[in-house]
């Protein structure tokens, strides 16, 4: 009975390891069917191997397929037995990359796109008060400001200060003495400019020349002690004749045949080209990038006889860059009851001091300086003066030309002495600098021309 019963169960066994096991669970796509991908059109015009040329034997399709547009295939079996499309993909579309659109908020292709405002005009502005001193703390709204008496919409203003490119200019013609004492105050002067200033140093006499190129305040420092022992004029004025218009004499001879006059017996002036050297400064400045305020330090007496450029042409140059003049000045300048010469010309005799026309034109400052104590305290009023001031920018509905603009700033406030550019000129001059023909140029001691901008009285 056991051995009928094993029998039986391993029959059994037999017959169930020879039935097949059943399918595992499929998942379910319930996304809808995709639209079956076109099967690629044969191109009808080439030959067929082995039938000749069958140009003319079908009819090309008129309706090729697009990306995006697709139709169904004649092949039924095909159309009945889509693929499912991967994961992810069923809301993906593709479009023409030469129409794709702009992603919103993309803000790499804004990085190509660069927008300048050619007609936008910057206006340093210094405000003092009755003593002198400068004047915080004003806003955008305290301000008013005028091109050729249309009131114009202030569309920048800030207050922050400057760093300065500076084009330092050394009257060589002055005195001896004067010179040794402002040698002696270079070292004041180079501490007034700051670390992120750079400036160059220019000398003048008779003729100009560039000591040293823009650089830090260690190369200015250096630049001043290569400076240092340069000699100026002797003082005094020419002597034509008399005792000491000639050496010693006895009788009608000279004592000693070989010395020299102790003065210049002709009474001719020196060439002091006071003009030329700030229109050379001027013209170093204008190739500097924008960012920085730029401003012509002087340290000079004034005085300009002999440029090959006029006061109406080196102007137009440092209005046309925005360019304003500062000066310390020395000798006859630092004399008070000599102040009122500023304004006198002699013709052929050259200007006694033409500083404060360019500083009043260009709203820049003069200060006058006759000790080394008072030069030390110049310098540093200057460059502090040029690198706090206001700065209001406006845009000018005008076009572009060549014709001298009028501006002028106005300040809310009562009794403040207000200092800015008296105008621009809104393109570089071309024809107009001197440089470019000496021959042709006007002498500078002839009266300004007619398209000098009109003077203002000063603030």
């Amino acid at each position: 009975m056991a051995i009928l019963l094993a029998a039986v169960c391993l029959a059994a066994s037999f017959a169930a390891a020879q039935q097949p096991l059943p399918d595992a669970p499929r998942p379910q796509n319930n996304a809808p069917a995709p639209t079956p991908t076109p099967e690629p059109t044969p191109d009808v015009t080439a030959p067929v191997p082995g039938m000749g040329d069958n140009s003319g034997a079908t009819t090309p399709d008129t309706n090729p397929p697009t990306l995006g547009n697709t139709r169904q295939t004649s092949d039924p079996q095909q159309n009945n037995n889509p693929q499912a499309p991967p994961p992810g993909s069923e809301d993906i579309k593709t479009v023409p990359t030469s129409k794709a659109p702009s992603a919103p908020g993309n803000d790499f292709d804004e990085l190509f796109k660069l927008e300048v405002n050619v007609n936008f005009i910057s206006v340093p502005v210094t405000v003092k008060d009755p003593q002198g001193r400068m004047v915080d703390g004003l806003l955008a709204q305290d301000f008013s400001i005028y091109e050729d008496n249309s009131k114009q919409a202030i569309t920048f203003f800030t207050s922050d200060p400057f760093p300065l490119s500076a084009a330092l200019v050394i009257d060589l013609g002055i005195s001896e003495t004067t010179l040794k004492k402002v040698a002696g105050t270079y070292s004041a002067l180079n501490g007034s400019f700051g670390p992120f200033d750079q400036v160059a140093v220019f000398t003048y006499g008779n003729t100009v020349k560039k000591q040293a190129d823009f650089g830090n305040t260690q190369h200015l420092q250096l630049s001043l002690l290569r400076i240092r022992d340069l000699v100026g004029q002797n003082p005094g004025s020419p002597v034509v004749g008399g005792p000491l218009g000639s050496p010693p004499n006895v009788n009608g001879k000279p004592v000693d045949p070989g010395a020299l006059p102790l003065t210049n017996q002709t009474g001719t002036r020196e060439s002091r080209v006071l003009n030329d050297a700030i229109l050379t400064a001027a013209t170093e400045l204008s190739r500097l990038p924008r960012g920085t305020r730029k401003i012509i330090f002087l340290v000079s007496s004034g005085y300009e006889y002999g440029s090959r450029a006029s006061f109406a042409q080196v102007l137009k140059v440092l209005l046309t860059n925005n360019i304003a003049i500062y000066a310390v000045g020395v000798e006859g300048n630092a004399i008070p009851g000599l102040s009122k010469l500023d304004k006198l010309h002699i013709p052929g005799q050259g200007y006694t001091d033409i500083l404060p026309k360019y500083a009043n034109a260009t709203g820049g400052d003069v200060i006058e300086a006759g000790s080394r104590e008072a030069l030390e305290n110049a310098y540093q009023a200057i460059t502090s003066q040029a690198r706090n001031q206001y700065t209001l920018g406006y845009t000018t509905p005008q076009r572009a030309s060549s014709t001298y603009r009028d501006i002028e700033v106005r300040v809310k406030r009562p009794g403040l002495l207000v200092t800015a550019k008296h105008g621009y000129y809104p393109l570089p001059p071309q024809r107009e600098t001197p440089a470019a023909n000496p021959a042709t140029t006007p002498d500078s001691t002839a009266t300004p021309p007619a398209q000098a901008p009109p003077p203002k009285p000063s603030n």
